[in-house]
């Protein structure tokens, strides 16, 4: 029978926000050195092939976290694969291989197995605080004005009837800019994102009976890796989607494709009515978003991520649980694949990080194309 941890998930700490809980880490030392596994089930979103991929990066951040000084350095850019579709059924064990340390930068490698197999593998790197030295260049490209982005909403946004544990973080799609009068290349997708709750401030890697006796708690600062790894997380989400999205082509509109998707669930009656609420609120954002457009008659065939990156400009300088701005493009597309770069600004102007992401975006033909 398969099992979606190796361990018996731990207690929900009180003080952690959703997504600290959901990205929670166990070390499994009788294994080996710096390898650890997932401590909750992960989420598979509804359609998709696996588990949410953000969930892969943001817990092999994670994992190497565990292996640098969190005082002296600071993640600055990771560089991933997604190798196989990951398996919520299934633990995960992350192996952190220890690649350089360096006196300005730290460099790790991360793999995700499941039952032996990679699912997927990132390289690391970590800087030291402060050694560009005091004397820099500069420069940022601005956020955009409040006349091109609608403010964030005040209160928490809706959750559809899903529960915090299966999406630990908001979204709200902004209007696509200058409408759809240009030529996909040149459109530009924004939403802001944000975790839901507040992120403690205790760090990641303390003992839950440190944290129980109230140690080293409230100590701000402490847990920026948190923010990082809740970052990286939110950064997949709507991510290879922009491709589709900037040729205007629906893929839950339909209701028979809702049906159709509905139809091959194996889940319990509590997860299929989950699974209809999320696809029904992406087919009323479609929609929304395609309001007065002539239909397009192709369809998406398959849509999967392949690889991604982010390079965090300024990581120590934001907080994942406070308003984030996206900012998302693409400038290419063609042979069964499409790239798509994501900007992300705090709400004070600064560039936070900057993503890539190439992904498997085929129509639907037909014949089937193997992947």
């Amino acid at each position: 029978m398969s099992r979606s941890t190796l361990i018996k998930p731990p207690s929900t700490l009180p003080h952690h926000s959703p997504i600290e809980n959901a990205l929670q880490l166990l070390p499994i030392t009788d294994i080996g050195p710096d390898i650890f596994t997932n401590a909750r089930p992960l989420w598979h979103p509804p359609g998709a092939r696996g588990i949410f991929g953000g969930a892969a990066i943001a817990q092999c951040l994670s994992a190497a976290q565990f292996t640098i000084p969190a005082h002296e350095y600071t993640v600055h850019s990771m560089h991933c694969y997604f190798v196989l579709a990951g398996n919520s059924e299934i633990p995960i064990l992350y192996h952190v291989e220890r690649v350089r340390d360096g006196r300005s930068f730290i460099t790790r490698t991360v793999q995700a197995r499941q039952r032996g197999r990679c699912i997927f593998t990132t390289t690391i790197s970590f800087m030291r605080t402060g050694s560009g030295g005091e004397r820099t260049i500069d420069h940022q490209m601005p956020m955009p004005s409040r006349e091109e982005v609608p403010p964030p909403p005040d209160g928490e946004t809706s959750l559809d009837g899903l529960k915090d544990t299966d999406t630990p973080f908001e979204q709200v799609r902004c209007a696509v800019r200058q409408g759809n009068t240009l030529p996909p290349q040149d459109k530009t997708l924004r939403q802001w994102i944000r975790a839901r709750g507040r992120i403690s401030d205790c760090p990641p890697n303390v003992r839950e009976d440190e944290i129980m006796r109230g140690q080293r708690l409230n100590q701000p600062g402490d847990n920026h890796q948190a923010h990082l790894s809740a970052l990286a997380y939110m950064s997949d989400s709507y991510f290879v989607g922009t491709v589709a999205r900037v040729h205007n082509l629906m893929r839950f509109a339909n209701v028979r494709h809702i049906e159709r998707t509905l139809k091959g669930f194996n889940g319990s009656e509590e997860d299929k009515q989950k699974m209809r609420a999320h696809l029904e609120r992406i087919a009323r954002e479609e929609a929304e978003e395609n309001e007065g457009i002539k239909p397009d008659d192709r369809r998406i065939g398959m849509m999967v991520s392949l690889d991604h990156s982010i390079f965090f400009h300024n990581p120590r300088a934001f907080r994942a649980d406070e308003w984030l701005l996206t900012e998302m493009s693409t400038p290419w597309a063609g042979d069964g694949r499409g790239l798509v770069v994501q900007r992300v600004w705090g709400k004070d102007g600064t560039l936070i990080a900057t993503c890539t992401q190439e992904g498997c975006v085929r129509l639907q033909q037909e014949r089937e194309i193997k992947l």
